[in-house]
């Protein structure tokens, strides 16, 4: 079956770009164009972070791709992360997202919300479980009955399942409360809570926390990549303009991937406050080629990496209904935009397990 899924959704690339270029009658361009993302910065501040449409915002490309057309672009930033972002687009209050984590994604798609999914925003990257520094803990099996946090309904919901899963242990091993990135910070702090899955650098300099397990940058089980996606009526009403989107970020994409811009990328990401610049330096040291992270495919790894978050999340008993990939990743965009910026084999492809299948031109 899932061989069947791979085929029908990567065999797309081989289709012209059916329904892209329509007479500019059937829909006129729209007078604001509504884009949000799961996170802010810290204190709530108005700055993504962390991704190459985080980038493209910080950068002002899509603000100037529309500007001669008169098109306002609204940007949205939701500290209550994916779910808060699930019930601005339940609302009618969004067009587009710029970087939806897996459990999220996969709960609003399950519970009703109709949006196609055009990109990846990026993947791989290490995770941490951190300690307060006072711990005596030493490994995650020593935290067995212990508070542990995690941000309840986000992608990190499921890496820290996954990390239990990784030891040999479930959530009901654990007292699993919720708590934001900042209130987590503060509780290690405090010591209100024995462990997390965290940024540990900054912590780790101030005293605050150490950790006790990490994984390489190029894992593939414990993160999965994020997602761009597109109203489904937006996208009907106005594919030229969902066109332009992808192809801008596509462009950026490709700029983050240049090792002469590593440390920009860095400072950019670094003005929300949540990660500071030296934090990236060194969580991005071992990538030595950018493209395996800033990497905007939809290929079989992404694909199955999917897959699996939504046979973990119907698992974890978050979801009551299967939620089928036909239908919802379309990948027609993505490779107009590869082909017109002659980009089709920039990037490395991956297979389902996370090794390279196409190495990168």
């Amino acid at each position: 079956m899932q061989r069947r899924i791979f085929a029908t959704l990567l065999g797309a690339a081989a289709l012209p770009a059916f329904g892209i270029v329509r007479a500019q009658s059937l829909a006129d361009k729209p007078a604001v164009i509504r884009i949000g993302f799961p996170n802010a910065g810290t204190g709530g501040r108005p700055v993504p972070t962390g991704s190459y449409p985080a980038s493209a915002d910080q950068l002002g490309e899509i603000n100037q791709e529309f500007k001669a057309d008169g098109i306002r672009i609204e940007w949205k930033y939701y500290a209550g992360a994916g779910p808060a972002l699930n019930e601005a687009y339940a609302n009618g209050l969004l067009d587009f997202c710029f970087g939806h984590g897996d459990l999220p994604l996969i709960v609003g798609r399950a519970t009703g919300l109709k949006h196609k999914i055009i990109l990846s925003s990026g993947r791989f990257g290490p995770t941490y479980f951190v300690v307060p520094s006072g711990s005596s803990a030493k490994t995650v099996a020593d935290l067995k009955g212990k508070k542990i946090a995690t941000f309840k309904g986000t992608a990190t919901q499921l890496q820290v399942a996954r990390w239990f899963a990784r030891h040999g242990f479930e959530e009901k091993d654990f007292r699993v409360i919720s708590l934001n990135n900042d209130d987590t910070k503060a509780a290690l702090a405090t010591g209100d809570i024995d462990g997390t899955v965290i940024s540990p650098f900054d912590l780790e300099a101030r005293g605050i926390a150490r950790r006790i397990a990490e994984t390489p940058a190029d894992d593939p089980d414990i993160t999965t990549p994020g997602s761009v996606w597109v109203a489904e009526d937006f996208e009907q009403r106005y594919p030229q303009i969902v066109q332009r989107v992808v192809t801008r970020l596509i462009r950026v994409a490709e700029w983050g991937t240049k090792e002469e811009n590593r440390d920009k990328q860095f400072q950019l990401w670094a003005r929300a406050g949540s990660t500071p610049f030296g934090d990236l330096k060194t969580q991005w040291k071992a990538t030595t080629d950018l493209r395996n992270r800033v990497n905007p495919l939809l290929d079989e790894y992404y694909l199955a990496a999917l897959q699996r978050s939504i046979k973990e999340t119907r698992d974890f008993k978050l979801i009551r209904r299967e939620v089928p990939l036909e239908g919802w990743v379309e990948p027609k965009y993505l490779n107009v935009a590869l082909k017109e910026l002659k980009l089709e084999d920039y990037w490395p492809q991956f297979d389902a397990k996370g090794n390279i299948k196409t190495k990168a031109a």
